[in-house]
């Protein structure tokens, strides 16, 4: 422990205070998320046909080459898509020219394992006609290569517009994760990001001017492209580049201070100076075309030879665009376009609102929660309370010893540990009592109780590590964040409980020297319970069935009210500037954009609203389109407090992550308990769990609720809780049906059901206690994920008892130990001393 003090003090430290410290303690705290200390988490997809365009140029400029190499005569040499074709006029020279291109369609090695690339493949056709494709594997390479590349550009450029906590890393095989923490003008960053930069100097084709050549044929050397102008104007343009931005040393906006006028000053390196100044010389009087991503960005005119690289060129940009330009270039140009597929962003003041709204619903869990364990164990509830706390600077020694990021579901699940914490020492504590009220000495009793409550503690917390793991994969960083604090938490209380907790009791053992358990123990007002909970079984069984029908029903045909982690969109928070948030005013501005459907309403802050808008249609760039339009109407009388904006591309893949999250969590605990308990067990604990997922979706139908990546967690959550509880109780059945191989099934569960009510209603009401808190005290965001947590522990603590149980009834779990006899009598008297009774 005193090594997690240690671990885990750094978090109390200010930044300043932290680098005094040596560097292998200075990096041990946990970052905050964007969602707690405000910033903005982007995804963004490199473009796949701008790798494939750059690919087709790249190739077409290959096979006129080779050709012309080879003095071959050729007509209708074209790209479309991944397929160049070309035609060779002389049907003689066919041959030849499949031999001149064979350098381009020859298999190359690729890879750590010798694996082997083709860039083309070429197919011969009539009368001289010659097919090449790009393969597949070729058009990747190009993807991998711009991925590695843009993880630098981009770098640079968040380092340019003076961010100080960011993070960059590549996701999948073409996309890049950008973090960028505090107060920054998300909509520059993203126009930054997004501009591939690439710029290019050309000459201006004198022979005809742009609306003549659109109008008739231009030269096949040339052609036309458009400025940056609005209306654009358009350009007749040398195809050939004599100067790129790689020729580019340094770039800087200048303003003129009288006339406010905006120009880019340049300096090139040596191989581009020489190349500008022989182009001025032999063309004074003819304009440059200076491209910016295939756009004319300026055409001045050559009045003079420019010989030492260096010089100015206006530009029709504000202040801060040329600022921003200069900044793009200066990093570095970009081998493909960045779209913005995922966007969730939360302001600064919003951040800070959630971490301290989780902080007081923390604190208040956990005085409600060691209240109540004191109040039912007195001494042993406040060497629980001490576990317990010392399980969170535990809990925060891991979380900083790995890196993690505390995100606001990650404070929730802290929060949410708080209550479930408890539940190991509780078991402990009531295998103590058993164990003394059976006849052991109390040093005995403390020994065995925390023995035996091992097995029990490991199975049932396993299912929610499955559960917490399964979370982790599902693709969202909020869940990650969860999922890590869940994991953490479950396993750093074990560790506390048969550590610190069972030194603490030995240690007051050994000093104290009692001869039996504290009288003060509240908990046996359980022992006198005889409740014969199968007795209703099938009534209780028939109204979970129809309610869950019900349910699918519902679930089926009205459907769940799908966030935008799911059906794409833009979710987002404002604030009025002034007054109430107007939800009216609201929906018909936006209306006005022709950007879809509109849902706005008000929150219990009246000056805070929440507004979302449909999924666009139109892909990727039209969700930050819409986006756009949304903070230039409200900009004036809202403050944009938080925004989630997710495109197909995401919606689909987190649709499917979490649908297969669901499935293989299920799979997995069943495989699981199937293992460590009969098959009718596992069989019980799945339609157990069913029941309560059925159950938790029908109460998203039935409040209108948004279904989220953060509803799954919960779900996931519920699963991991309710099954946690079903194996207490099977745990100690299977005990009794070893010890009690005659006693008729139904008496035989009820008796054990009672055994463990203590520990089922003390870790409910824990675990509730920090719902309730995280509910009333945890805020706004995370509130709806409360409220399902708190119906869904309760559900999961009904299920455990009335549908898991009695299916193992159904299911005849021991059919051949029913005697006639026991049937009427049971010999052995005693609810809770190992003996039940009737």
């Amino acid at each position: 422990m005193v090594a997690a003090v240690v671990v885990a003090a750094p978090n109390l430290l200010s930044d300043g205070q932290r680098s005094k410290l040596p560097a292998w303690l200075a990096h041990s705290h946990v970052a905050l998320g964007p969602d707690v200390q405000g910033g903005s988490h982007l995804l963004f997809q490199i473009e796949r046909a701008d790798i494939v365009k750059e690919r087709l140029e790249r190739t077409v400029a290959d096979i006129r080459g080779k050709l012309r190499e080879s003095n071959i005569r050729y007509t209708g040499l074209t790209g479309n898509d991944q397929d160049v074709t070309v035609k060779i006029t002389d049907a003689g020279q066919v041959d030849a020219a499949i031999n001149a291109l064979s350098a381009l369609t020859a298999s190359r090695k690729s890879g750590w394992f010798g694996g082997s690339i083709q860039n083309l493949t070429l197919e011969r056709g009539n009368v001289g006609q010659l097919t090449l494709r790009i393969s597949k594997d070729s058009i990747d390479e190009g993807i991998a290569a711009a991925q590695a590349q843009s993880l630098e550009v981009v770098e640079r450029r968040i380092a340019g517009l003076g961010i100080k906590d960011y993070s960059v890393r590549a996701d999948g095989r073409d996309r890049i994760d950008v973090k960028a923490l505090g107060s920054i003008d998300v909509e520059r960053l993203k126009n930054i990001l997004n501009e591939p930069a690439q710029l290019s100097v050309r000459m201006i084709d004198d022979s005809m001017s742009g609306q003549q050549a659109l109008a008739g044929r231009w030269p096949a050397t040339s052609e036309v492209l458009y400025s940056l102008d609005d209306p654009p104007v358009p350009y007749l343009v040398d195809r050939t580049d004599f100067i790129t931005g790689k020729n580019l040393v340094d770039v800087q906006a200048v303003v003129d201070a009288q006339t406010k006028a905006v120009a880019i000053s340049y300096k090139l390196d040596s191989e581009g100076a020489e190349r500008l100044a022989q182009k001025t010389r032999q063309n004074i009087g003819r304009h440059l075309a200076i491209l910016f991503d295939d756009q004319v960005m300026a055409a001045p005119m050559i009045n003079a030879p420019i010989v030492d690289g260096m010089g100015t060129v206006p530009v029709s940009f504000s202040e801060d665009g040329a600022h921003d330009l200069a900044l793009m270039l200066r990093a570095g140009a970009l081998p493909a376009t960045l779209t913005t597929v995922e966007e969730r962003t939360v302001s600064t003041a919003l951040g800070a609102e959630s971490k301290r709204a989780g902080l007081v619903a923390g604190f208040v869990a956990a005085v409600l929660v060691i209240g109540l364990m004191f109040a039912f164990y007195r001494k042993l509830g406040i060497i629980t309370g001490i576990s317990l706390v010392l399980s969170l600077v535990l809990i925060l020694a891991v979380l900083s010893a790995i890196g993690a990021t505390l995100t606001l579901p990650g404070i929730a699940g802290i929060v949410l540990i708080i209550g479930m914490a408890v539940d190991a020492n509780v078991l402990v504590y009531e295998r103590i009592r058993e164990e003394a009220k059976a006849g052991h000495s109390f040093a005995d009793a403390i020994d065995n109780g925390f023995s035996r409550a091992f097995l029990t503690i490991l199975d049932a917390n396993v299912t929610i590590i499955i559960a917490a793991v399964i979370l982790y994969y599902l693709g969202s960083d909020t869940v990650r964040g969860f999922a890590v604090t869940l994991a953490a938490g479950i396993l750093t209380t074990v560790f506390t409980t048969f550590t610190l907790t069972r030194w603490i009791v030995v240690t007051w053992l050994h000093r104290k020297h009692p001869r039996h358990l504290p009288r003060d123990v509240q908990t046996g007002i359980f022992d006198r319970a005889n409740i014969r909970f199968m007795g209703i079984r099938r009534y209780t069984f028939t109204v979970s069935a129809a309610l869950s029908i019900l349910a699918m029903v519902g679930f089926a045909t009205v459907g769940a009210n799908l966030g935008v982690d799911f059906a794409g969109g833009s979710h987002v928070e404002v604030k009025a500037k002034q007054g109430s948030a107007d939800p009216n005013d609201i929906r018909a501005r936006l209306s006005d954009l022709n950007i879809g459907d509109i849902e706005a309403r008000r929150l219990a802050d009246a000056s805070t609203a929440l507004v979302r808008i449909q999924a666009q249609g139109g892909g990727e760039n039209a969700e930050q389109s819409a986006m756009t339009l949304l903070r230039d109407e409200l900009a004036d009388d809202y403050e944009i407090r938080s925004v989630e904006v997710v495109g197909p591309a995401v919606s689909g893949e987190l649709t499917r992550a979490a649908t297969l999250g669901l499935l293989g969590s299920l799979a997995v605990i069943l495989l699981y308990i199937w293992l460590r308990f009969e098959w009718q067990f596992a069989i019980g604990a799945i339609i157990a769990t069913l029941h309560d997922i059925i159950l938790t979706l029908g109460l998203f139908v039935l409040t209108g609720m948004e279904f989220n990546l953060t509803s799954v967690a919960a779900i996931l959550t519920i699963v991991g809780y309710s099954l946690n509880d079903t194996v207490v109780v099977y745990d100690r059945m299977r005990e009794n049906l070893k010890r009690y191989r005659k006693m008729p099934l139904p008496i035989l569960i009820d008796a054990s059901i009672n055994q463990t009510l203590s520990r089922t209603v003390l870790t409910a009401a824990t675990t509730l206690l920090a719902l309730l808190a995280l509910c009333l005290f945890g805020g706004e965001v995370i509130r709806p994920f409360a409220f399902v947590m708190l119906f869904g522990v309760a559900v999961g603590t009904f299920s455990s008892i009335y549908i898991a149980a009695p299916v193992l009834i159904a299911f005849k779990l021991r059919p051949d130990a029913v005697d006639s006899d026991q049937n009427k009598k049971v010999a052995e008297p005693g609810t809770n001393s190992g003996n039940p009774a009737v």
